[in-house]
């Protein structure tokens, strides 16, 4: 039996467009303040890979009305915890405090919002350039396998689509980034009227309301940018690979196929056939390459999901010491293939189900996360109420829709593949592209 998720979700626009969803939870002493806007790297323009990432970090810099760095430090002095991360389809900020701090986390919000502009000046823009240039050298220049999702982003979508290229962005378009380039991209995505606002917790809905109105309700609404236009493309051809030989712990394989956007049916099928391929030590996948052939360490299969016309589909394994990664491949192919072929028994399928089950509740549990899906839901499939719908979804699908679906999509020439192979620390790092689509 699915169990009952029936958050109760309160929804108003304020006159400038600025979308307000709460969540009354009175039995908790705390606030989730949660601020989805409709910008990722898919918005970016040619030329300007990584703004949407770089704002994330300029809206902690100050505003008209708060010095540089105080933002966070005003919010840790009320008992918040504070973050923001930058993704393909969105940017979100979100704090989480005890009650009485709401006015100024809902203050904090609407005056960088209102009056960012004033605060990003020259050296604010070289400041918070260089954070992020050091940011990609720590995190994907120099570790093991860190450029992965740069090959994989590269051969799974052409390079001019919004998905082309990854959220770090290019450091040369950001070196060649002006003043006024930033300035404009600012203005062209952050306003109210492309933006969700999530309240969670122990507030109640009419007061949460004027709150919200009297600290955004005077910010003009803009003029909304143009979504860019992402029809579905079609499945991989050709087999896109790229090889690096680079000092990795151990040989490494990774692939990726393009899958229905987040909003189809097809994907959330999907999603729990490559479940059931890799999440865990009974997984397909696991059991085959780890436990019963012993050539790797690891196993795992995932799906992300996306909403401008595909998503990602991954699957990888790192491979034991002088295991042929070629043949790793082989046999995860031949895994894939069979699977599709003969579809989930019904124990696997009850499994994936109870997998999923248990991570949205643990999801939904926690008051932070809870806004975040709310905003979510509300900012890239127009609902919130999909929460209270989600588990209620993935249990109507039945195994002829997920043998469907893998068979569709994760067949064994539409895949791209990114393998690295370990050299010594002083050898020469390369890179080999074999062919990218078209």
């Amino acid at each position: 039996m699915v169990p009952s998720v029936r958050y109760p979700l309160h929804q108003r626009r304020l006159d400038n467009g600025l979308r307000v969803v709460i969540n009354p939870d009175p039995a908790v002493p705390a606030v989730a303040v949660n601020l989805w806007y409709d910008v990722g790297s898919r918005h970016e323009e040619p030329g300007r890979s990584g703004f949407a990432h770089l704002f994330e970090h300029l809206m902690f810099q100050g505003s008209a009305h708060v010095g540089s760095g105080k933002h966070i430090s005003m919010l840790q002095a009320a008992g918040a915890s504070v973050n923001a991360t930058t993704w393909f389809d969105r940017t979100n900020y979100f704090e989480a405090l005890p009650v009485g701090g709401l006015d100024l986390a809902l203050w904090l919000e609407a005056d960088r919002l209102s009056t960012l502009l004033e605060a990003v000046t020259q050296e604010n823009l070289d400041n918070q350039r260089e954070v992020v240039k050091e940011e990609k050298r720590q995190r994907y220049d120099n570790v093991p396998y860190g450029l992965m999702m740069q090959f994989l982003v590269q051969n799974t979508f052409p390079a001019d689509h919004p998905y082309g290229h990854t959220t770090i962005g290019s450091m040369e378009d950001l070196d060649a980034a002006e003043l006024a380039d930033v300035h404009a991209f600012f203005r062209r995505h952050y306003m109210p009227n492309n933006a969700v606002l999530t309240i969670a917790g122990g507030i109640e809905v009419d007061d949460a309301m004027t709150r919200v109105e009297r600290y955004f309700g005077q910010i003009p609404a803009g003029e909304l940018p143009e979504t860019p236009k992402t029809p579905p493309l079609p499945a991989l051809s050709g087999v896109p690979r790229t090889e690096v030989r680079a000092p990795v712990p151990a040989d490494a394989l990774y692939l990726s196929w393009r899958l229905p956007a987040l909003d189809q049916r097809s994907f959330d099928a999907a999603d729990l056939g490559l479940s059931i391929l890799g999440d865990g030590q009974t997984s397909r996948l696991y059991r085959r390459l780890v436990r019963e052939d012993q050539l790797t360490t690891g196993a795992e299969a995932s799906a992300l999901g996306l909403i401008g016309g595909n998503s990602f589909g991954f699957a990888s394994a790192r491979a034991r010491e002088s295991v042929d990664i070629a043949q790793v491949e082989a046999i995860m192919i031949s895994e894939i293939e069979r699977f599709a072929a003969e579809g989930p028994t019904d124990e696997e399928l009850l499994r994936a189900k109870a997998q999923y089950e248990r991570q949205w509740l643990s999801a939904l549990a926690t008051l932070a996360t809870r806004a975040d899906q709310i905003s979510s839901a509300a900012t890239l499939l127009d609902d919130p109420e999909e929460i209270n719908q989600r588990l209620i979804t993935i249990d109507g699908i039945d195994t002829a829709e997920i043998t469907a679906a893998v068979a569709e999509h994760l067949t064994a020439d539409a895949r791209a593949a990114v393998v690295y192979r370990a050299i010594g620390e002083d050898d020469p790092v390369t890179v080999t592209s074999e062919r990218l689509p078209s």
